[in-house]
């Protein structure tokens, strides 16, 4: 491709390589100082701040956790229930690596640093590559839920030689309708009422996506304030909990970058490495069937199911026998 002299390069300004902290440090990295990053867009990066944790002793071989739409890279944060010795993810048997990825709000290069332009699955994917060319890493072991669960694939479609193997759980090979539908309505919000209250919007959107009837009939039921349905408050409350900790600018970049990627059933079948697919019985955002039938079209797939009324999130709050299966997988 020629593209690359024509364009111009946006040089990002630098950044120090590492950022202190406790005792799961957030480390920072600058990329692309020499030889730019080509978008799918056609815009021309340098300069590309990546931030990530790292747990376990390095050495060549890791497993790469790809975080969903509003996580962030402090997996012993939010998922702590697969991180840890006889865990999935081992740090005393294993390198454990998860970035904040591109046009995020948590470290790596923002959504509201890039501007205009927008990102791809597959330009994470690259950003991602660097990170661990950077830390030495050769080859890797993937997991990745939600949004991350599509990036799993973009992983597996852009860099076939590095992915050893791979787990996705609660994710389709591409958005269908209803879900570019969902994304549209929250953007859509988001644009009607810039300055916060659209997001609080749009989080209220996706987290009636999030879980189901039977989830919100168990949780939800009833007042908790005298007049104000259980249901409407969590809804509120989840909103403002957002809005105070992301950015509506990386809510667009990224719900857009996850419907834009739509790799063909023909994409699917050059995909070689061995996949766990994970659904959820409950997942309306996401179906099971459409997890499965997707999971279907890889030469080398392994299909399991989590059984839980809780929908989408189920992976987080009702996580069941999930650890288990994907640890054997991960280390067979």
């Amino acid at each position: 491709m020629t593209a690359l002299s024509h364009p111009p390069t946006i040089a990002l300004p630098l950044q120090p390589d590492d950022v202190p902290g406790e005792r799961c440090p957030q480390r920072e990295v600058t990329l692309f100082r020499d030889h730019p990053l080509l978008l799918d867009s056609g815009a021309v990066l340098t300069n590309i701040r990546v931030a990530y944790h790292t747990y376990g002793e390095a050495r060549q071989d890791a497993t790469l956790v790809l975080h969903a739409l509003t996580g962030t890279s402090a997996v012993h944060e939010w998922w702590p229930e697969f991180l840890g010795a006889g865990r999935p993810l081992d740090p005393t048997t294993d390198y454990v690596i998860c970035a904040n990825v591109l046009g995020g709000c948590a470290g790596t290069t923002s959504a509201a640093e890039l501007g205009d332009i927008p990102v791809s699955l597959r330009d994470m994917a690259r950003v991602g590559r660097a990170l661990l060319e950077h830390l030495g890493v050769r080859r890797v072991r993937v997991i990745g839920s939600s949004m991350g669960g599509l990036l799993t694939y973009a992983w597996l479609l852009e860099c076939p030689d590095l992915v050893e193997r791979a787990v996705i759980i609660g994710a389709p090979a591409r958005h269908s309708p209803w879900a570019v539908g969902l994304n549209t309505a929250a953007r859509s919000a988001i644009r009607a009422a810039p300055g916060g209250e659209g997001l609080k919007v749009a989080r209220q959107i996706a987290m009636l996506s999030y879980r189901s009837h039977q989830s919100f009939a168990a949780t939800q039921a009833g007042q908790r304030t005298p007049g104000v349905p259980a249901i409407t408050s969590y809804l509120e409350y989840q909103g403002e909990k957002l809005h105070a900790r992301f950015c509506e600018k990386t809510y667009v970049t990224l719900t857009q970058a996850m419907d834009t990627f739509q790799p063909t059933d023909a994409d699917l079948r050059s995909i070689h490495a061995p996949v766990l697919a994970v659904g959820i019985s409950s997942d309306v955002l996401y179906p099971a069937a459409e997890v499965r039938g997707h999971a279907a079209l890889l030469p080398r797939s392994t299909y399991w199911e989590l059984d839980s009324i809780h929908g989408h999130d189920a992976f987080l709050m009702d996580a069941g026998n999930l650890p288990d299966v994907v640890r054997d997988f991960l280390h067979r």
